[in-house]
C-alpha cells in the first residue's frame, strides 16, 4: 500500500518523513495490548513511531496524523482497557481481535491469565465498547496426542456459552505448522506432539461447531484457510473488515473515503445500504488466502512474553523475553523493543 507520506521530527531531532495511513495494526506481530499499551499511547501523543522490516531490517517512520482506526489484536487485553479513552482522543475508531483460547492443559500459552480471568477481560472489555468491536476468536485450533476434535469443541462450547451475549462473531483457524520451521522447532524442543487437520476433521469441526451455534446465534468465520466451509455456513473471513468498518463507523467520512464508500443520505442511520466504489485496498502482505484490507501493523518480532508454543512471531523464547526487558528500560523509545536511534 502507497501510504502518504508526511514530515516529522524525530527525537534526536532528525527531520525527515514518515508514512500516514488510515488504519492502524495494533498487532499481528506482537501483544501490544497486553504488554505495551503505555508505550501505544505514549507514541500516539507523540505522534508518530518506528518500525523495522522484520526481513530486511529497513526502518520506516509511522505518522498517527491520518489514522482513523486502530485494529488490536491480543490475547490479554485488560491492561489496556484504562488507556482505551485517551487512545480514542487520538485515533477516534477501534475494534478489537480478542484470542480467547484454552490450552491450559496443553501448556500451549504459559503466560496468558487463566481462562476465567480471560473470560472476565472479555465480558468488561465488551460491556465497555459494545459486543459488535469486539470479535472472539479460537486461534488456532490445535490437535494433540491427548486433545481430538471432541476436546477442543468441549473447549470451544464452555467459552461460547459464556460469551455468546457480548460478541456477535466467532472466527477459527487451522494451526499451520509445516509452513513455519520455527514452530515446528518449539514444538520439538517442549517435546509437544501437535498435528495439522485434514480436511475431512475441518469438515467435522465445522459442521459441530455449528451445531453449538445453534445456541448462540454468533456470525462464524474461517481465518486464511484454503479450504471453504461455506456448506456449514461458515464465512471466509476478514480481520481487518470493510464491511465491519462500514456498519461499525458509517459516519467517519474520511475513514468512508479511504474504503471507497459512498453512503445516500437517507441511508445514513442504515449502513447496509451503501455504494461500495472499486477499490484495490487488499492487503497484499498478507497470506495469499488472506482477505483483509490493507493497514499498517506497528508490532515488532520477537517480542511477545506470551511464548505461546506455536508461535510464528518468536524468533526464540530468550530473545522475546530480552526485548521485552529492554523496553522496561526505556519505555519512551520510538520502538517497541527499548533499542537507540538507528
Amino acid at each position: 500500500m502507497n501510504w502518504e507520506k508526511v514530515p516529522i521530527i524525530s527525537q534526536t531531532g532528525q527531520k525527515t518523513k514518515a508514512i500516514a495511513p488510515v488504519i492502524i495494526s495494533a498487532s499481528r506481530a506482537t501483544d501490544i495490548p497486553a504488554f505495551y499499551p503505555g508505550w501505544f499511547t505514549e507514541r500516539l501523543k507523540a505522534g508518530y513511531t518506528k518500525w523495522e522490516n522484520p526481513f530486511n531490517k529497513t526502518v520506516q517512520y509511522i505518522s498517527f496524523s491520518k489514522a482513523r482506526l486502530v485494529v488490536f489484536w491480543s490475547k490479554n487485553p485488560e491492561p489496556l482497557i484504562s488507556h482505551l479513552d485517551v487512545i480514542r482522543e487520538k485515533i477516534p475508531n477501534y475494534y478489537f481481535q480478542f484470542t480467547l483460547n484454552d490450552y491450559e492443559d496443553e501448556k500451549l500459552e504459559p503466560n496468558v491469565p487463566e481462562i476465567s480471568k480471560r473470560i472476565e477481560t472479555f465480558i468488561r472489555l465488551s460491556e465497555k465498547t459494545g459486543k459488535n468491536k469486539l470479535i472472539w476468536r479460537f486461534d488456532p485450533l490445535i490437535l494433540t496426542d491427548t486433545t481430538g476434535i471432541g476436546e477442543l469443541l468441549r473447549k470451544v462450547e464452555n467459552i461460547g456459552d459464556h460469551l455468546k451475549n457480548h460478541t456477535s462473531k466467532l472466527v477459527f483457524s487451522f494451526v499451520d505448522i509445516n509452513n513455519y520451521q520455527k514452530v515446528q522447532n518449539n514444538l520439538k524442543k517442549e517435546m509437544i506432539n501437535c498435528r495439522e487437520f485434514t480436511e475431512s476433521e475441518m469438515d467435522v469441526f465445522a459442521a459441530e461447531v455449528q451445531k453449538l451455534n445453534k445456541k448462540w446465534g454468533l456470525e462464524i468465520g474461517s481465518c486464511g484457510e484454503k479450504v471453504s466451509l461455506e456448506q456449514y455456513g461458515i464465512i471466509q473471513n476478514k480481520c481487518i473488515d470493510d464491511d465491519l468498518i462500514v456498519n461499525l463507523f458509517s459516519q467517519d467520512n474520511e475513514l468512508m473515503q479511504f474504503l471507497g464508500i459512498e453512503i445516500n443520505q437517507q441511508y445514513l442511520f442504515n449502513p447496509g445500504n451503501y455504494i461500495k466504489a472499486r477499490t484495490k485496498n487488499k492487503d497484499k502482505g498478507q497470506r495469499k488466502f488472506c482477505n483483509c484490507i490493507a493497514s499498517k501493523d506497528i508490532g515488532e518480532y520477537n517480542t511477545c512474553p506470551h511464548l505461546c508454543k506455536y508461535c510464528y512471531a518468536n524468533t526464540s523464547e530468550g530473545g522475546a523475553v530480552s526485548n521485552w526487558r529492554r523496553y522496561l528500560l526505556n519505555k519512551s523509545s520510538e520502538t517497541i523493543t527499548g533499542g537507540q536511534e538507528k
